[in-house]
């Protein structure tokens, strides 16, 4: 059963989200699968549970800074791929209030999203790369050891891992209150290695614990991941080109970026995404009728890195003037100019224009539409024209034009925007 209509309705409102990857990857700083990567044993990765301790952990600063950047909700990673638990769990003892830390770091990180009044989502990994139950498979890290593959061979019951699984989701949707989005990660039933299969529905039993989620929070949203129908769809590190459809049919959707390429903390990577170009990623999402949900990987202290924050703050910068542009906003039937796209929330048309024009932007289809139109971020009068077939045929305005088109009259000066928008009042 689908969650409520409300909930999709929700999540579409609100338009931009917060990721947020922590956990003991932190520490070696070197991506979220340092462990798959560099083939590390339990015991090679111990250090970082022994040491792990956030003393800066502050999660009022994180919301704070997500709502200045002008984000509506968040996803945690309660539990990553490495199994290690930010919260008490009574189903382990790899869980945050074991280490140096010595606390439940879930609690507050509600609490405090939940002060700014953003939604809260939990991310929850079906991998488990710690569990001595979950069978071995290409994912693995030790998966190349052959050694070690025939030492585990018939030993470990997915059954036991699987009622573990369902046991901390029954955990998580119990001890803190409504939460908005159940995001799972992730599904791989079609890869193998070494005559080792991937892992899908049935080894999670999907079925069961959507009904499990359902049944303790029916309002909730569950993602895509479960290789089973789900409430919305995630494409992963790519804009699609189109919207998404399943059947032929457009879906709920929420594409999930980085800052960097790296969704843990990775200290010596320098592949930064510039502010402008996740505004234009925004944008882009908002024109197609989905989300941007961005990722931040704090640091081993518990802090957002100085260079987080500041692509945040200069993301705010544009939200604060631009959000109506995107907050309840979707799609548009009107056909946007060459380097533009268009949102559209009622009868108010936004053109955002990722490429600046010399004074002119022609609008296709809008000829007897448009009451007045104005920059967004200043609210400045931005005159126009629309072009009958006389105009086009003769040398008076801009020759080319097909009839019907409006031309926007703009300043050479581009504005001092990340991406500047014209607000449009259509009759």
């Amino acid at each position: 059963m689908p969650a409520p209509q409300a909930s999709v309705d929700k999540l579409r409102a609100r338009r931009f989200g917060l990721f947020v990857h922590w956990g003991l990857y932190a520490l070696p700083a070197r991506h979220e699968w340092v462990k798959k990567r560099e083939r590390l044993t339990d015991e090679q990765y111990q250090p970082y549970f022994d040491h792990f301790d956030p003393d800066l952990y502050d999660p009022r600063v994180w919301a704070k800074a997500a709502a200045e950047a002008g984000m509506k909700y968040t996803v945690l990673t309660t539990k990553h791929h490495e199994g290690f638990c930010l919260w008490d769990s009574d189903l382990t003892d790899y869980k945050a209030t074991n280490t140096p830390v010595g606390r439940d770091l879930v609690r507050p990180f509600v609490d405090a999203f939940r002060a700014e009044d953003l939604g809260v989502g939990f991310y929850h990994s079906l991998i488990d790369w710690h569990h001595p139950e979950y069978p071995v498979d290409t994912l693995h890290p030790r998966v190349d050891d052959a050694d070690f593959r025939a030492s585990q061979a018939g030993k470990r019951d997915i059954e036991k891992y699987r009622r573990y699984l369902h046991g901390q989701v029954e955990e998580l949707l119990t001890r803190y209150g409504d939460i908005d989005v159940m995001w799972f990660d992730f599904s791989y039933p079609g890869m193998s290695a070494y005559d080792l299969p991937g892992k899908g529905r049935d080894d999670w039993d999907s079925e069961a614990l959507v009904k499990l989620v359902r049944g303790l929070q029916p309002d909730i949203l569950i993602n895509n991941r479960l290789d089973y129908p789900g409430d919305f769809t995630t494409p992963e590190q790519f804009q699609p080109a189109t919207p998404p459809t399943i059947d032929g049919r457009e879906v709920p959707w929420e594409a999930c970026q980085t800052l960097n390429g790296s969704w843990g903390y990775d200290r010596d990577n320098l592949d930064w995404k510039s502010p402008d170009l996740l505004v234009r990623m925004l944008v882009d999402s908002v024109s197609k009728d989905g989300n941007l949900l961005l990722n931040v990987g704090p640091t081993g202290r518990g802090e957002f890195d100085e260079r987080a924050l500041a692509t945040l703050s200069e993301i705010g910068r544009w939200t604060r003037r631009h959000g109506r542009s995107i907050y309840g906003a979707g799609p548009s039937a009107f056909t946007p100019p060459q380097d533009g796209r268009y949102t559209q929330r009622g009868d108010r048309l936004y053109l955002h224009l990722f490429g600046w024009p010399f004074r002119h932007a022609h609008l296709p289809g809008l000829a007897g539409r448009i009451k007045y139109a104005q920059l967004l971020h200043d609210a400045s009068e931005v005159k126009f024209r629309e072009y009958a077939r006389e105009d086009t045929d003769s040398n008076i305005g801009v020759k080319g034009v097909p009839e019907g088109t409006v031309t926007l009259e703009l300043p050479v000066q581009r504005p001092d925007q990340l991406v500047p928008v014209v607000e449009i009042f259509l009759k």
